[in-house]
């Protein structure tokens, strides 16, 4: 194996690390070994589509389940019904593509997948759209941690900056929303 291919397969690992510190960490990591912002962003993509295959029949048994078991049939409608409530809100149209973007964007993928599931959308519709939300989302984290990195210019300083900003920012967001809830007219 040449070693271009095990620094390939080095980001590849830490892109399949399922929370979001894994983005900032390839994207050092990858930078570090020479490997091409196209090649990194690839292999991102590679990593959303091992997670389609691995996490697909699980999203499937769940749905069989929960169609055989009353209760959870009630608890799977509830969560169909606030989904539904809540990409409404969000996108003023229904569970549309942009709106289930931005639930994968803002989450991950597989939340974005089991919202356009529920949504209606298949397999390959579904899957599209939740890795879109989170090809973007890995965008925005690698731009941010490859800039801030230039002004830093100590990779793990850089990662911890990224990863706190990560985990934080969302729970402010919640926390001012909560405080200054929008007005409908």
């Amino acid at each position: 194996m040449t070693e271009a291919t095990t620094n390939m397969l080095s980001v590849l690992k830490l892109f399949l690390i399922p929370v979001g510190g894994g983005i900032p960490a390839g994207v050092m990591l990858a930078q570090t070994k020479g490997v091409a912002w196209p090649v990194t962003a690839l292999l991102y993509l590679v990593s959303d589509i091992i997670l389609a295959l691995l996490f697909e029949p699980v999203l499937r048994l769940l749905a069989y389940i929960c169609s055989k078991i009353s209760f959870l049939g009630r608890v799977a409608a509830a969560m169909k019904a606030a989904t539904a409530r809540s990409v409404h809100h969000m996108s003023g149209t229904g569970a549309g593509p942009i709106g289930l973007i931005m639930i994968a964007f803002g989450v991950d993928p597989m939340t974005g997948r089991a919202t356009a599931h529920a949504a209606g959308h298949g397999f390959l519709a579904g899957w599209t759209i939740a890795i879109a939300g989170d090809m973007l989302y890995f965008a925005v984290i690698a731009i941010s941690t490859l800039k801030l990195n230039t002004v830093i210019e100590d990779p793990n300083i850089t990662m911890l900056i990224i990863l706190v900003v990560m985990f934080s920012v969302p729970t402010i967001i919640k926390l001012v929303r909560s405080k200054f809830p929008r007005h409908t007219m």
